[in-house]
């Protein structure tokens, strides 16, 4: 894991930008109540210029840089960027997902998300857990086994609660 991750202060920045997001993949599932590890944030933005924008502003200021090394070019040139946008930044790895697997993007996931307050100042959106099993289902993935059970365990407990991280 990452020494320098900060996943609160990480969402706190594009908090501060003002930019509209909905937490998904290992965070969220921790969030919601999965016992597992993760060493970065995963977000799916609504893909509007304007969200675009404050979101490119936000990732300057986290010295966001593309994991394959490619220069980052701003997001709101190019309103439908590849799949997965997997990037590193001053507090950890960020990764934007603008249609997870399963899903039709933001306005899909933001139907069911909860806004959960995490610490310090942060709350934000996060995918349910019926949609987080949907993702990890979708995805098809023979070592996701383990994740989705969880997920549907936790959905038959009905937990649905945030943690303090």
């Amino acid at each position: 894991m990452a020494e320098n991750f900060d996943p609160l202060g990480l969402l706190k920045t594009l908090d501060r930008h003002r930019v509209t997001y909905i937490v998904v993949g290992g965070l969220a599932r921790i969030i919601q109540g999965a016992d597992e590890m993760t060493n970065g944030v995963d977000i799916v933005p609504p893909m509007r210029e304007e969200n675009l924008r404050r979101l490119d502003l936000a990732l300057e200021e986290l010295g966001a840089r593309r994991s394959d090394r490619k220069k980052l070019a701003p997001l709101q040139n190019d309103p439908s960027p590849e799949a997965v946008l997997a990037l590193t930044t001053d507090l950890g790895e960020l990764k934007i997902v603008p249609q997870p697997e399963g899903t039709r993007g933001y306005d899909d996931l933001r139907r069911a998300a909860t806004r959960e307050y995490l610490g310090r100042g942060v709350r934000s959106s996060i995918a349910s857990v019926g949609d987080l099993a949907r993702m990890i289902s979708a995805l098809g993935r023979e070592d996701d086994i383990p994740k989705l059970m969880a997920m549907r365990r936790i959905a038959e407990l009905e937990v649905s609660r945030g943690l303090e991280l």
